[in-house]
């Protein structure tokens, strides 16, 4: 089975696009509620969840959103990039695969390619759903010139994020499964919130953490990030790539 037979199975196709879309509505949600603090006063938990939105304007709103895609983001994509390169391991039809007349290459990029475009689906759904939920709620302070401005730093922290999922490839095969690449990206997740909060003189030259950064989701002074941070980001997704390669070349896949 392809991968975009895979794809088009109803399970995983739909659960992601649940996924992304609920978080949408979620925001909408979560902005009402706090515009509407009453209806949550009995709530300390929503208390407390709506308190992080911080002004519940456009501007506050797209910085949510940045920062929605850059943390859960990594999450969504990384789980993209697993299943669509550890299925074959759990569904023990690797042999199969690597039977068939088609370079090894072009199996890593087929899958790599069509894992980008699922992600770049799913980032567009968060963006267009999200901004219809913020629509519905009344926030001010729209603009087209924020709009435009919005977008710029939405597709560019989706697409490092996208960039540093590649590792999760490469993990993937190295677990034979979904195990060992979800264990990296739980990890991950932990080391980047440390990293931001804790020691955010380090954070920079932390790859996982320069999204955020780049989004000024650890304040608009952390947005100014030097040419060191943009290589070490390339650099990380490079090395996921080519491990990723190497991995399907010179493993022995039994």
């Amino acid at each position: 089975m392809g991968n975009g037979d895979r794809i088009r199975q109803p399970a995983i196709l739909w659960i992601t696009l649940i996924i992304f879309t609920f978080m949408a509505l979620m925001m909408g949600l979560f902005v009402y509620l706090a515009r509407n603090p009453d209806l949550v006063s009995n709530s300390a938990i929503l208390n407390a969840k709506t308190s992080v939105l911080g002004k519940t304007d456009w501007p506050g709103y797209f910085m949510l959103l940045y920062q929605m895609v850059a943390a859960i983001g990594l999450i969504g994509f990384g789980f993209v990039f697993s299943w669509l390169f550890g299925r074959e391991y759990s569904d023990h039809t690797i042999k199969d695969l690597l039977a068939l007349p088609v370079s090894r290459d072009l199996i890593v990029w087929a899958k790599l390619l069509m894992a980008v475009i699922w992600s770049i689906v799913l980032s567009i759904i968060l963006l267009v759903l999200g901004i219809c939920s913020g629509k519905m709620v009344g926030m001010e302070g729209w603009s087209v010139e924020l709009f435009r401005q919005a977008c710029g730093i939405y597709c560019g922290t989706t697409l490092m994020t996208i960039l540093l999922s590649t590792p999760v490839a490469f993990f993937a095969g190295y677990g034979r499964g979904f195990l060992v690449p979800i264990g990296y990206l739980i990890f991950i997740m932990i080391i980047t919130q440390f990293a931001v909060s804790a020691i955010p003189v380090v954070a920079p030259y932390f790859p996982w953490a320069i999204p955020v950064l780049y989004s000024g989701g650890a304040g608009p002074e952390s947005a100014h990030l030097g040419l060191i941070s943009y290589l070490i980001l390339g650099l990380t997704g490079f090395l996921g790539v080519a491990g990723t390669l190497a991995w399907w070349r010179y493993a022995d896949q039994k």
